[in-house]
């Protein structure tokens, strides 16, 4: 490693290792997966197989331009992360705090307009259609103290043989 490597790179707001290769280390970055981040890769014109911390500055900053303006040039639509956004209609790709804060906003929206997976997001519950009778359970569970459950059994125990008996004095 040279002397000019830096093991750790500020990218996007965000601490990325240098010592990955660069689509690796831009898929740790919230937003931007391992095909968005080849695309990226091949769209700059970078080498695939160097490490993060070996770019120059100018490099990086070419990468985090892409994205600046929520869009990658020549990118298809089909990759980007919000295809027809609610208020404006345009297709983008958001990355980091503006992902949280979008679909934060949307969660929020269809609550104020309390349709189905508003309600469901109210109330907590599982929103796509999950099974909800075993799986998803909040809260503490409800145990049985060892003690207890041997005592109540010991108790049940001589009313069931009582009962047994006298059914077979009957016969």
């Amino acid at each position: 490693m040279s002397e000019s490597f830096r093991y750790i790179v500020r990218l996007f707001g965000q601490d990325v290792d240098g010592t990955m290769k660069v689509p690796y280390a831009l898929a740790m970055i919230k937003g931007i997966g391992y095909n968005t981040a080849r695309a990226i890769v091949m769209k700059t014109g970078l080498d695939k197989d160097r490490r993060l911390g070996e770019l120059t500055d100018a490099q990086l900053k070419k990468i985090e331009e892409m994205l600046s303006n929520k869009q990658i040039s020549g990118l298809p639509y089909w990759m980007y992360n919000r295809r027809k956004d609610f208020e404006s209609g345009k297709d983008m790709h958001l990355v980091t705090s503006e992902l949280i804060f979008y679909a934060r906003n949307d969660i929020e929206r269809e609550k104020k307009v309390k349709s189905w997976r508003g309600v469901r997001h109210s109330l907590g519950l599982k929103v796509r259609g999950q099974k909800t009778k075993t799986t998803g359970r909040i809260g503490t569970t409800v145990g049985v103290k060892r003690g207890a459950a041997r005592t109540a059994a010991q108790q049940a125990a001589p009313a069931t043989q009582a009962s047994s008996s006298s059914s077979q004095a009957k016969k």
